[in-house]
């Protein structure tokens, strides 16, 4: 169960970066990128398998470039469920979501890779 809040406070924490760096990207405050973590896991959970299947033959045509395309939908559809997170614009939510991939994977690197740290227990 800390495993999952902590994976859960990660996320936010780099939607709250990509926030800062990304014009067009838009978080109210740290609660909201909470909420905005949260739905954005919900959203990929149930949306995400069904468009990627959909647009697989456009995925394996483009050697998987289009699934920029497709996380970046996806972003933008958290971000109409979701109070106090906004995506401005279609550029945005594909340099957002590329970018929100990359911090958050440095991110997850950096707090559970770490050898004897203390979630090295849970």
């Amino acid at each position: 169960m800390l495993h999952l809040i902590v994976v859960w406070l990660v996320s936010a924490l780099a939607l709250w970066i990509v926030a800062q760096i990304i014009p067009g990207v838009r978080v109210r405050d740290f609660g909201s990128a909470l909420i905005a973590a949260a739905v954005i896991a919900v959203v990929n959970a149930i949306f995400g398998p069904v468009l990627k299947f959909l647009t697989f033959p456009l995925i394996f045509l483009t050697l998987g470039l289009f699934l920029f395309v497709v996380n970046a939908i996806l972003l933008k559809l958290a971000a109409l469920f979701t109070p106090g997170f906004e995506v401005q614009g279609f550029w945005a939510a594909v340099i957002g979501s590329i970018v929100l991939t990359v911090v958050s994977s440095i991110l997850r690197h950096l707090v559970f890779a770490t050898p004897g740290g203390w979630w090295s227990s849970y």
